[in-house]
């Protein structure tokens, strides 16, 4: 298999349709948390035109008004009134309270190893866990600009410098690789929209993007467009109108952009809306968590962790190592070490990311993942990105 190739990842923007979905669902979960942390709580939604519907499963001593955290969510994401109302769209719920046969308080910080090996999870998953050498984040470099362009198109319209814009956007960016390392950027694709109300003509909008948006994202990076690059802006033309008004959105329907832009493998399982005593959840971050110390430590250049969980068993029935060749040290041994340094079981996972209290001890809990990643978040200090592990898996 040749090393020489392009590969394309994409992120959207705060305000598409899927991602206020995700936004909805985490901010459901922090509130949760922030009263009560040992609640569990698994919160869906959906949105089209005018109507949002929320499903949530709970069991949980805390008390919200659901409809009103989704209405901050809306409001704060930036939709106007005459595209998404926050205060005037439906918002129809369906509830299941749990707490009666499920709430079970766990002290997790204060329980022996036999106790957390009685802490089954309860969802069946593989879950992925995936780092290279290819930024200082240790994430792929497509995904990583995909997010800086996304982030930094939203930010365009929060700071007024483009106030035309509807917080509906994609970008998309290609890497060329030779010898299996970013050379260039082959192509940069962003799609932006404005309100009816407020629109530019099509040539404004490239260059106010071009200029506020692309120029300063690649500026801080090493690699940056050349005269060969193909940058298109809006290439389809203008798109008046945007967000649930123009398509639907769900939550979990974005798992490669939460994840590594479809660079390297993941579960097909959501990640926003679940409290994490999920293992589908957490699961995803320890892998991430593992993978990256591993690169960190300097035992391979490129590494893949597997786990698979089944349900009522704490402990992963398997764990796989992949370092596609770049690897110090054999992928069997790397994996023993692992399961030597890091608690793979669910209440082991929870504890020592102390995942229970991200709400509190976080800037903007699990609501901040619903955009721009789950995963390399150099922005938010999430315990899965420490590397603090690495002089202890480091073999000799």
């Amino acid at each position: 298999m040749s090393n020489n190739f392009i590969f394309t990842s994409e992120s959207v923007t705060s305000g598409h349709p899927d991602k206020l979905c995700d936004q909805v669902s985490d901010a459901i979960v922090d509130h949760f948390l922030n009263q009560d942390p040992d609640s569990r709580i698994v919160a869906e939604c959906a949105v089209a035109s005018g109507v949002m519907f929320i499903s949530a499963h709970y069991a949980s001593q805390a008390r919200l008004d659901i409809p009103d955290i989704a209405r901050h969510v809306i409001r704060n994401v930036g939709y106007t009134k005459e595209v998404f109302d926050a205060d005037a769209c439906t918002i129809m719920t369906s509830f299941m309270d749990h707490t009666a046969t499920d709430y079970i308080p766990l002290d997790l910080d204060n329980m022996d190893s036999a106790a957390i090996d009685l802490i089954p999870g309860r969802q069946q998953v593989s879950v992925f866990g995936y780092a290279c050498d290819q930024t200082p984040a240790l994430m792929p470099l497509p995904i990583w600009l995909a997010h800086r362009l996304a982030d930094r198109l939203d930010s365009s319209k929060v700071a007024s410098k483009l106030p035309y814009l509807l917080p509906d956007g994609e970008t998309q960016v290609g890497v060329e690789y030779s010898d299996g390392k970013p050379a260039r950027i082959h192509s940069i694709t962003l799609v932006a929209t404005q309100a009816a109300t407020d629109s530019v003509e099509l040539e404004q909008l490239r260059e106010d993007i071009r200029k506020q948006v692309v120029d300063p994202v690649f500026k801080k990076e090493k690699l940056g467009p050349d005269e060969n690059t193909r940058i298109f802006i809006n290439p389809g033309g203008a798109r008046v109108g945007g967000g649930p008004a123009v398509h639907s959105g769900l939550t979990g329907r974005k798992t490669g952009i939460d994840t590594y832009g479809g660079f390297a493998r993941h579960s097909g399982a959501a990640l926003s809306g679940k409290d994490p005593m999920r293992i589908d959840r957490v699961g995803a971050y320890i892998a991430r968590y593992a993978a990256k110390n591993v690169v960190a430590a300097g035992m391979a250049r490129e590494c893949e962790v597997q786990l698979s969980y089944s349900v009522g068993v704490a402990s992963p029935v398997s764990l796989r190592v992949r370092t596609f060749g770049s690897g110090q040290f054999d992928d069997d041994a790397i994996a023993a070490r692992l399961q030597e340094v890091i608690d793979f079981r669910l209440g082991g996972i929870v504890r020592d990311l102390q995942l229970k209290k991200l709400p509190e001890v976080s800037r903007g809990g699990y609501g901040t993942l619903a955009v721009y990643g789950h995963m390399g978040r150099t922005d938010l200090e999430m315990p899965w990105e420490q590397t603090d592990r690495a002089d202890a898996l480091k073999l000799t």
